[in-house]
Parts: structure tokens; sequence; C-alpha cells
């Protein structure tokens, strides 16, 4: 299984079902856009009470990432900061800039 469907399916939601709270704080769906090597679109629904994560679009999401596989999983690594991700425009935000930011908590 590669790094970032392993991170979709079991490491993002047993971290949220660790720590609901911290996920009810966000409040908004996310969609993520993995592009190249690991390719997929997943839902992340800080709205939910269960089932938080889902394969395909949501078109419900407020925030859009678009980043390729390779360097969503050095983000997740944490060897690539989000921040800097953007600056240098591997990672690209389409919708609430500021749900955007709130993601560090929650992904990191």
């Amino acid at each position: 299984m590669s790094v970032v469907r392993d991170y979709f399916e079991k490491t993002l939601p047993a971290n949220i079902e660790a720590d609901p709270d911290k996920a009810a704080s966000i409040g908004a769906v996310y969609q993520f856009n993995i592009t190249g090597e690991d390719a997929g679109t997943w839902a992340v629904d800080f709205t939910a009470d269960e089932n938080w994560v889902t394969v395909g679009p949501n078109a419900d999401a407020q925030c859009t990432v678009i980043v390729s596989g390779t360097d969503f999983a050095d983000m997740i690594s944490g060897k690539l900061p989000g921040p800097q991700a953007f600056m240098m425009g591997k990672l690209k935000i389409e919708g609430d800039m500021g749900l955007a930011m709130k993601l560090g908590n929650v992904l990191g």
C-alpha cells in the first residue's frame, strides 16, 4: 500500500478517532487531490461524527488541497513544512485559505 493511501485510509481516521474534539474544532470539509505517484482524491469531513475520510471528490469541500503524492508524503513525514511547500508552488490551495492554515494542526 502506498504511503499516501495508507495515510488517508488508516492513519488519518485513527488520528481523528483518537482526538475527535480537535477534528470537530475545524468543522469543515476538505478535498485532497493527489497527483503523480500515488494519485487519488480523498475528502475529509471534519463536520461528521464518523466516516471522516472518503475516497473521491466531495461537492461540499470548502478547501481543496492539490499536491503531488511525493510532496504530500514528505509533508506528513515532517520533511516538508506545508507553508514551505506552498511558497515553493508544490502545494496549491483552492477555496478558503484560512481553513488550509488549520490543517497543520490535524495532519502533522
